[in-house]
């Protein structure tokens, strides 16, 4: 009789132990928040004013939006891609333009190369999802920048090879297919990437009738990911973000110069870049000379590396070249005049330029709601994002002091 008591305590005990795993494994799992970040490549700042967008409106009434999001200079997509994931000025990332030749390395980087884009040599910095890798948190990515190349050998959980062919459709089903996933398998934190408005607003600019039929179309596709979330399990623990990287100026095939109509092509060892922003590095015989030209060309700005402006956080890499020459805002800077000049759109001007800001959009239990924000630096969401997963962030150039205000302080 003694011999069953013990047995069945036994068994009493054993119950009680996992019970009270299982409830400490449920509290994990109940405080460990979501964050999914939507990038809508281009979508600038004040496009919900120019379209219909019930969707980013009804995000304001119940979550946070920010004045804009303010990219890092140059306003191209790789460098603000690659900073909105590390919280770092390209500067201190690596990726300084779209294309360019790094010489600490002898090796040449261009969005459009699949062995430069998976290349960890080009990229410095910790990602956030190598940081919350590194701390026990799955991640994901679909199409980021920078998620296609390891970083201390570790890639994002899931992740995909960039193909733009993929309906944008197709990457909503995909995000909530890894949020369906069970709790061991799931990722905390997704990222993911839609290449519109910027190919719109390349080929048509920014204030055309076909960039509101894409706009509203886009925000009818936040309407259906929105919906989707809302249906999941787990959706009062998923908190989203919807951003861009830089916005979109306006450009005429009237307002066009031509770099090599002012200087010769021969005088320069590298030129790195595209419309409307370079980094050129000079033979040396020719390093005044194309200082002199450029500094006194219209319609363009120019500085010697060793001069850029501190508010850029510019030039101090090796990667950046002898001189920066940007165009001025709705101007066009083209090689030569091989290269038509068009109108329509383009980035990548100074980003104290507003047409280059960017949207911010946020909702979920970590943020207020109804919260207007004061504009942030798009490596402000670093930090933002290790606060609301509870990870131990690396230093950054970004500041949680700048978003703080939006969170929830209960939170």
């Amino acid at each position: 009789m003694k011999r069953i008591f013990i047995y069945i305590s036994f068994i009493l005990i054993s119950f009680a132990c996992i019970t009270d795993k299982q409830k400490s494994e449920s509290r994990n799992c109940d405080v460990q928040p979501y964050v999914v970040m939507l990038s809508m490549d281009g979508f600038r700042w004040d496009y919900p004013e120019k379209a219909n967008t019930p969707n980013l409106d009804y995000i304001e009434e119940i979550g946070v939006r920010a004045e804009a999001s303010i990219p890092c200079f140059p306003t191209k997509t790789f460098p603000n891609h690659y900073s909105m994931a590390t919280g770092l000025y390209p500067d201190n990332h690596g990726i300084i333009l779209n294309s360019f030749y790094a010489p600490d390395i002898d090796k040449y980087y261009s969005i459009g190369n699949n062995e430069a884009v998976t290349d960890s040599e080009f990229y410095f910095g910790e990602p956030v999802w190598v940081t919350a890798e590194k701390q026990g948190v799955k991640s994901a990515s679909y199409f980021w920048v920078g998620s296609e190349a390891p970083h201390d050998s570790i890639f994002p959980t899931y992740h995909y090879a960039y193909n733009g062919s993929v309906p944008f459709e197709e990457r909503i089903d995909g995000v909530i297919k890894w949020l369906k996933l069970s709790e061991s398998e799931r990722p905390h934190l997704i990222l993911w990437y839609i290449q519109e408005p910027d190919s719109k607003g390349h080929d048509v600019g920014p204030d055309h009738p076909e960039m509101v039929a894409m706009l509203e179309y886009l925000d009818s596709l936040v309407g259906v990911f929105n919906q989707k979330v809302s249906e999941l399990p787990i959706a009062d623990k998923i908190n989203v973000i919807i951003t861009s990287d830089h916005g979109m100026g306006g450009i005429s095939k009237d307002r066009v110069v031509y770099l090599f109509d002012l200087i010769e092509k021969n005088w320069c060892e590298h030129i790195d870049g595209g419309n409307p922003v370079y980094s050129i590095e000079a033979k040396d015989e020719y390093y005044d000379t194309i200082s002199n030209i450029l500094s006194n060309s219209e319609h363009i700005t120019f500085w010697e590396k060793e001069k850029i402006p501190e508010r850029l956080h510019y030039g101090s890499s090796e990667r950046v070249k002898d001189f920066v020459v940007v165009a001025d805002s709705s101007w066009s800077l083209l090689r030569s005049s091989k290269k038509k000049a068009y109108s329509g759109g383009t980035h990548g001007y100074d980003n104290q330029n507003k047409d280059m800001h960017a949207i911010f959009y946020a909702y979920g239990p970590a943020f207020k709601k109804g919260h207007k924000h004061h504009a942030i630096n798009n490596i402000d969401l670093y930090p933002l994002i290790c606060e609301i997963l509870k990870l131990e962030p690396v230093e950054v150039d970004g500041k949680l002091e700048n978003t703080i205000e939006m969170l929830n302080k209960s939170d």
